[in-house]
């Protein structure tokens, strides 16, 4: 199906349904174009047509996008009533306000109702202990659609395991769990590590640069090329898909242009399907086959036909670039930043560097990088006195659980020999419980023993730059000033 029939669907939707119904038949037209389109056309074209049609809709609707979010001064949260406290703004990590709104709720009204966020209503679970019982009981708190506290842009609805529950969910991350297994991540480590002497070998000294733009981005942008057998001198492509797959001002407050993120998940199918057919070609020719996510998925029998499936096969491509992103680039920054605020536990771990390890689950926690995971209630389920009712949008907020005075003793405190430091939230629970954990622990360990090896001390000169988002506790922008040891 061309974009002229697609086009042409379009145009007799608006000339033939009542005004009364004129939503229901264009959402019908679509639905059965799409059904068409994905029989024959490259996934690439689909999207292209999903965005052409979600332009013409809007425009004979006289819809708009989902409205800009603008900063405002965030108040203090002792001047607001509970009901009126909304944590999905997405400049409460910017303005740093974060931590005194969850505190408040967490003594206060831990699990707490917002009706009338720009999301919908939602719940939020703020301490430790309910947080960990949400996730372990999927039969009670479905994952599915979305993980998001939004919902997706429409005609970027993907499917993602980590959106699934079991058995689905099982079978698809089970596909792709090896990639990460102990023998694999030890093979991995000798790559790893010549990638980061590469980039810390080329950093300046007495030079102030941007340590987000230079090494953070830098190092995952190679992992993710590496874990996806992805061109290695495109890797910087697979960080901008990634960032803009998580900016939806519809699914997280983020400020990204939905135009261009249509443009670039068009371009991000079009690339991950030409490698998909590449390797299948390559594979069915008799070369040896690698162990790379998307050989991996083609070797599965339940996820071999995954680019037929168009959605899920983008879905679970966002999934695994978003996850390979965020989460180890902010805790690499994060670390750097800790450490700076925290000068004593970085003198600590200069005389003791055997720390590592246990620093490194210490700047998972300290940095929480995905603040949240929401769910939805599958029945009525009383939790901390409260009554969540079926259907209801639940919100487990990690970040306020990786700082409960409950749970974790001193927990505003960044203590790098903290006792039980890997008993975080960061990575969830249960089936959930995130895929790569090994992998991100190991490139942040890579990243410190070679630090400590090169540089006396890492000044941050000045605050760091925050991004916009209610789901991602990440930096923009962060310099600093490297001192070479010895």
């Amino acid at each position: 199906m061309t974009k002229t029939k697609i086009v042409n669907a379009v145009k007799i939707a608006l000339k033939t349904a009542l005004p009364s119904s004129l939503t229901t038949a264009i959402d019908k037209t679509a639905v059965q174009a799409v059904a068409k389109v994905s029989a024959v056309v490259p996934i690439h074209i689909q999207i292209k047509g999903a965005h052409l049609f979600q332009t013409v809709k809007k425009r004979a609707l006289n819809q708009s996008d989902f409205p800009d979010f603008i900063e405002k001064p965030i108040p203090e949260v002792s001047t607001l009533a509970l009901a009126d406290i909304d944590l999905s703004n997405p400049f409460l990590f910017r303005q740093h306000r974060w931590q005194s709104y969850y505190k408040r709720l967490r003594d206060e009204d831990p699990v707490h109702y917002q009706a009338n966020s720009p999301f919908g209503a939602f719940w939020s679970v703020m301490r430790y202990e309910d947080i960990v019982f949400v996730d372990k009981h999927y039969e009670l708190f479905s994952s599915e659609p979305v993980i998001l506290m939004g919902n997706q842009p429409e005609g970027l609805k993907a499917e993602m395991f980590i959106a699934m529950d079991p058995p689905k969910h099982d079978i698809q991350r089970q596909a792709v769990q090896g990639v990460v297994a102990p023998k694999n991540l030890l093979e991995m480590e000798a790559l790893i590590r010549t990638r980061t002497q590469e980039v810390l070998d080329s950093l300046p000294i007495g030079v102030e640069f941007d340590w987000v733009e230079t090494v953070s981005i830098e190092l995952t942008a190679r992992m993710l090329a590496t874990l996806l057998d992805f061109p290695y001198e495109k890797r910087r492509k697979l960080v901008y898909w990634s960032d803009l797959a998580a900016g939806a001002p519809e699914m997280t407050g983020g400020s990204n242009d939905m135009d261009e993120t249509f443009i670039a998940v068009a371009d991000m199918a079009k690339q991950f399907a030409s490698l998909w057919h590449d390797k299948a070609a390559r594979t069915a020719a008799g070369e040896a086959k690698g162990f790379d996510l998307i050989t991996l998925l083609q070797s599965n029998d339940d996820t071999k036909d995954l680019v037929r499936r168009p959605m899920e096969f983008i879905g679970n491509l966002i999934l695994l670039i978003v996850g390979g992103n965020d989460t180890t680039r902010n805790s690499m920054t994060g670390g750097v930043l800790a450490l700076h605020d925290f000068p004593e536990q970085f003198t600590k771990l200069k005389n003791n560097p055997s720390l590592i390890p246990n620093m490194v689950s210490e700047i998972i926690r300290w940095q929480t990088p995905l603040a949240y995971m929401r769910r939805i209630a599958t029945q009525d389920v009383e939790l901390n006195g409260k009554l969540i009712k079926k259907g209801d949008k639940v919100v487990m907020w990690y970040a306020s659980g990786n700082r409960d005075e409950r749970s974790i003793d001193q927990p505003d405190e960044f203590i790098i020999d903290r006792k039980n430091a890997r008993n975080h939230l960061s990575f969830g629970f249960g089936v959930h419980r995130c895929m790569g954990n090994r992998l991100a622990e190991m490139q942040l360990r890579i990243l410190w023993e070679e630090l400590l090896q090169r540089f006396e001390n890492i000044e941050v000169v000045s605050k760091p730059e925050i991004v916009q988002s209610n789901f991602i506790r990440g930096y923009s922008k962060m310099m600093v000033k490297l001192t070479a040891k010895g």
